[in-house]
């Protein structure tokens, strides 16, 4: 079976039912309403972008399946994908879209698409979102399709930092220094403990304080000193002492390498690992996800170790589906096996059908995500011909794989410039190669735009 039939057998007892595949990137955002913010965490975001990311879910509905969309495909971009073989299921659109809402919300203000999606009710059609919150919830009852997943009270519960250094302390795993604080009383303590703990220990970064619902990135603090902690006490702690936090206090590690592993949860609390990607940094800057990953013996032993425990933890807790845990290893080659637990779909979920179709094994990739200034919109077809013999044209090849088109021109406004993006898939013979593929792509859509990489 292929990912996603494995997913929908552990789902749904069924590898032959159909889903419907809902994206709604930063789901966290509903699960964060009302939650305590960090004074100064809350950085804005690019709405319009990231709510186009939804368009990931072409390349991995299997054959059968639905994907919903804000708006239809690029016919150029659709056209490449069918050449390529990479995108087997159907798309349907909401005609009522706005790009500050995500796809859900577009899709509950849209008759004709719900109507559409009422007429797939058979009783082996699910609703796959990335995560459940209300509004799939609400989405599910207004046309009909049962949810592959939990309920949103049950995501939301599970999805929380605190939930997941508390699992880590339950479970006996290895945690990271530090400790977690219910009320703002508790924080000027923890901060002056683990400032002091790291010191002690010679990890050279500093304390990290996040927030127990931070989105994708954002939501949390680094205090590199005594004076840091001070100058973040006195914003927090005008709140009162009894006021909530909700906060994990770690120390931060430096010179560490990032992983990422997935594994599923079945309904019935069965555990099944799936794959583990390596952050990719060059001079200390992000630049994207790298598989397959070699580990030692040692490490990936406390790796599916760990995939047992969470597993377990978290069906226990009435969860089950897809599980992306974000783990670190030291340069000692200590193994940190869960910083933070996403009971959800992640990037590395919309990589799954990809690999499998067009990754051969001995064929290295990078997952990047390639920024990039605009003046204008420009077409799928401008992309193409920047890329030129770079845009990959068949599996076991080198090259890039453009896995999301709508990203680039969703922020485009009237007149002035805006930052776009483009999600890509870097292949190679080597992980070092591939990089350098990476940043030959960059360096040729930044001539297309008439800037410098």
């Amino acid at each position: 079976m292929n990912f996603v039939e494995r997913l929908k057998q552990d789902l749904t007892g069924d590898p032959s039912a159909r889903f419907v595949f809902v994206n709604n990137f930063e789901v966290e955002r509903s699960w964060a309403l009302g939650e305590p913010k960090l004074p100064g965490a809350g950085v804005s975001f690019a709405g319009a972008t990231v709510n186009r990311m939804e368009e990931m879910g072409v390349l991995l509905a299997g054959e059968g399946d639905v994907v919903v969309l804000k708006d239809d495909l690029d016919p150029e971009f659709a056209a490449y994908l069918s050449a390529l073989g990479a995108a087997a299921g159907h798309t349907v659109a909401a005609e009522n879209h706005e790009p500050e809402r995500m796809v859900t919300e577009d899709a509950l203000a849209s008759p004709l698409l719900l109507e559409k999606l009422r007429a797939l009710a058979d009783g082996s059609t699910y609703l796959m979102p990335l995560g459940v919150s209300s509004a799939e919830e609400e989405l599910a009852k207004a046309t009909g399709l049962p949810l592959a997943g939990p309920s949103a009270a049950t995501c939301k519960a599970v999805n929380g930092k605190v939930f997941s250094r508390e699992l880590v302390d339950r479970t006996g795993l290895r945690a990271v220094p530090g400790r977690t604080c219910r009320t703002v009383g508790e924080l000027r303590a923890a901060l002056t403990e683990q400032l002091a703990l790291t010191g002690e220990l010679g990890l050279g970064g500093g304390v990290v304080v996040k927030e127990s619902l931070g989105v994708s990135g954002r939501g949390m603090v680094r205090v590199a000193d005594e004076r840091g902690a001070e100058r973040l006490l006195r914003l927090i702690e005008r709140r009162g002492a009894d006021a909530p936090a909700n906060l994990v206090v770690e120390s931060w590690i430096e010179h560490a390498q990032d992983l990422n592993y997935q594994f599923v949860v079945s309904r019935t609390g069965g555990v099944r690992f799936e794959t583990v990607k390596a952050a990719v940094l060059r001079d200390g800057v992000h630049q994207g996800h790298r598989f397959p990953v070699e580990l030692s013996p040692a490490v990936t032993e406390q790796l599916h170790d760990a995939t047992a425990r969470i597993g377990a933890a978290l069906h226990a807790e009435g969860y089950f589906g897809l599980v992306g845990v974000d783990a670190m290893l030291g340069r000692d080659e200590t193994f940190y096996p869960c910083l933070e637990i996403n009971a959800r779909f992640n990037m590395s979920t919309y990589q799954s059908r990809i690999a499998e179709r067009l990754i051969p094994d001995g064929t290295h990739a990078i997952a990047a995500t390639i920024g990039l200034r605009l003046s204008r919109r420009h077409t799928f077809g401008e992309v193409a011909r920047a890329l030129g013999e770079l845009l990959l044209d068949g599996p076991g090849r080198s090259g890039v794989l453009i896995n999301n088109f709508a990203t680039l021109n969703a922020a485009a406004a009237e007149d002035g410039s805006f930052h776009g993006r483009l999600y890509a898939i870097c292949l190679a013979e080597s992980a070092d190669a591939a990089l350098t593929v990476r940043t030959e792509a960059e360096r040729r859509l930044n001539e297309m735009t008439g800037e410098r990489a």
